[in-house]
């Protein structure tokens, strides 16, 4: 009798998997080398298919809901085992759950940043940072091409095959839609929408489905984002006289930022200083205004703005050809 208890004990009846995480999607039901009872019953749940491997050799695939497991609901199964009568006796099976279910907020990055050639700055560094949706759409294909032997396969081992991918497509589908870094953010969801159908040739072969990708964020090296907001402050004048105004506040506000000493009587002697010089421009602005003939600039102050457009070409900020046309003007004044 304790014999007999023994060997019962040891038969497989239910086989179920209730998903402990939402990171699995695969799991092998763990059988300890028992064997499976005839007429076991196998429950499947919604967004789950159950796989029945025989001897390493696919045979049955379940869809959700309940079942009995004999030989009418087992033919692959039956015909590898040439059970052509049925069987009384307990059986030998791998059984593997595949969660069909969608999962989301994968993340996706470029490790290094991607050089793109753009049409304002010609090459720029850039990186990228999103998430993606997937789900498992053909679990037998997952499984030959993906998992293997392994008895987990968790979402990270997606995303860590999924890391050197993610980034060269995103180089190739930015460069071809010719889309400047400026106006990144404005071409997120258009920019998504080429990527995707690029990763999805990678997945397919392995019975995934990419549902969503999207762009996230973008970043830019330190020196293309100085030379950016650069251009916007020039923006924002429209003459040399204010640009310069523009440059001895910024210099007023750094030494502020320096109290005492020598740093807080340079800024409050900066301080008068370029309010006196504000208020000499804006008198010379006005009576450059009410006169017909204005006062003609000497030499000297022609060859300091000559060397401020200078520094401003270094700097990135005029193109050669700015240059150029305001060099020959001011050079026409001596």
């Amino acid at each position: 009798m304790g014999l007999f208890k023994f060997i019962k004990g040891e038969l497989i009846e239910v086989i179920d998997w209730v998903e402990q995480d939402n990171q699995t999607l695969l799991w092998k039901f763990p059988d300890k080398d028992a064997n499976i009872k005839n007429g076991a019953q196998l429950t499947v749940r919604e967004s789950q298919e159950a796989l029945f491997l025989d001897e390493g050799i696919f045979a049955d695939c379940f869809p959700p809901g309940r079942h009995t497991l004999y030989t009418q609901n087992l033919p692959v199964l039956t015909s590898l085992r040439n059970w052509d009568k049925g069987f009384d006796s307990p059986f030998k099976c791998d059984v593997y759950f595949v969660s069909t279910k969608t999962f989301t907020n994968l993340k996706w990055g470029t490790s290094n940043p991607v050089i793109l050639r753009d049409p304002e700055f010609k090459q720029v560094r850039v990186k990228a940072y999103g998430v993606y949706f997937i789900k498992i759409v053909d679990p037998k294909l997952f499984f030959k091409e993906f998992a293997g032997t392994k008895s987990v396969v968790k979402v990270n081992d997606v995303e860590e095959a999924l890391r050197d991918v993610v980034a060269p497509k995103f180089a190739e589908a930015l460069g071809e839609s010719g889309t400047s870094v400026l106006d990144l953010v404005s071409n997120y969801s258009e920019l998504g929408s080429k990527i995707g159908p690029l990763i999805q040739e990678v997945l397919t072969p392995f019975g995934i489905e990419l549902t969503k990708f999207q762009i996230s964020s973008t970043g830019l090296p330190k020196e293309v984002e100085a030379f950016y907001d650069k251009m916007t402050n020039m923006n924002m004048v429209d003459n040399m006289n204010k640009f310069n105004q523009f440059q001895s506040a910024n210099a007023i506000e750094k030494a502020a930022d320096n109290p005492g000493g020598a740093g807080e009587g340079m800024g409050m002697g900066m301080g008068f200083g370029m309010a006196q010089m504000m208020m000499n421009q804006q008198n010379q602005m006005q009576q450059n205004n009410d006169s017909t003939n204005p006062k003609k600039e000497s030499k000297e102050e022609i060859l300091k703005t000559l060397k401020e457009l200078g520094d401003l070409k270094s700097a990135g900020i005029l193109t050669d050809e700015e240059f150029e046309a305001k060099k020959k003007d001011l050079l026409s004044r001596l």
